[in-house]
């Protein structure tokens, strides 16, 4: 049965409100702070998730950037290609492990050194009144050609329908999500970097989604601040 509109449900038309609002003002303020450092990039992906089995989910995925604005021109030129294998242990409904593995390739643009990347991840979500926020816990080893880098990422991600408290097929949904990452390599100093999310998906079918939106990056800010933005866009497919 259809879930009535969210506007006769007052507690939960305020928290998308809320939501939205307090993203529109985050993404404004950390605009307005990129200067002639800035960067725009699209960044394109498609994933494939399959159950295994109750406890066991695997994902694999391939995802393409470009360079649109560097240098305060505007260009297209190919940055990388990025391959990666995600396995989940599914604790319970709320807790999760994952293990992945992932290949970047910059060398064949000649735009960097190709990545070979090792990842833990923790995941913890919960629900209310429609809206699921989720915290993410990641470690990964970075390889390159000429050094290591150990990075620490933790994400508050959240989500929820535009229409109801339930999603349904070919409906709208909000995410978005807020990230600080720490990476360590000698004999450079530690750098941070502050990830700002905000996308709006669609579920086209029972097992296809698509997403769009933008993600702002304020990385090494504590060293030399770079500033760029992504125009995203993906596809989730289930099999």
């Amino acid at each position: 049965m259809k879930n009535q509109d969210p506007f006769l449900h007052p507690h939960t038309s305020m928290h998308y409100t809320k939501a939205i609002t307090f993203y529109i003002f985050l993404l404004m303020w950390v605009f307005s702070g990129a200067q002639e450092s800035f960067r725009a990039l699209a960044e394109t992906s498609i994933a494939i998730n399959h159950k295994v089995s109750k406890n066991y989910n695997v994902n694999f995925a391939t995802r393409s950037r470009s360079f649109l604005y560097r240098n305060q021109t505007l260009q297209y030129q190919q940055q990388q290609l990025d391959i990666f294998h995600f396995s989940t242990l599914v604790l319970d409904y709320s807790h999760d492990l994952s293990f992945g593995i992932y290949y970047r390739n910059r060398d064949i643009f000649d735009t960097g050194s190709d990545e070979l990347r090792l990842t833990q991840q923790f995941n913890y979500k919960k629900q209310k009144l429609g809206v699921r926020f989720g915290h993410r816990f990641r470690s990964e080893q970075r390889f390159f050609n000429d050094r290591t880098v150990f990075r620490q990422r933790y994400r508050f991600t959240i989500d929820f329908p535009l229409n109801g408290e339930k999603l349904d097929i070919g409906e709208l949904y909000f995410v978005s999500s807020l990230e600080g990452l720490l990476n360590l390599s000698k004999p450079d100093i530690p750098e941070i970097d502050q990830r700002t999310t905000v996308q709006i998906g669609w579920q086209l079918t029972e097992n296809l989604k698509l997403q769009a939106g933008l993600e702002y990056r304020l990385e090494s800010f504590n060293v030399e601040a770079q500033n760029n933005l992504f125009v995203l866009s993906s596809g989730i497919l289930k099999i």
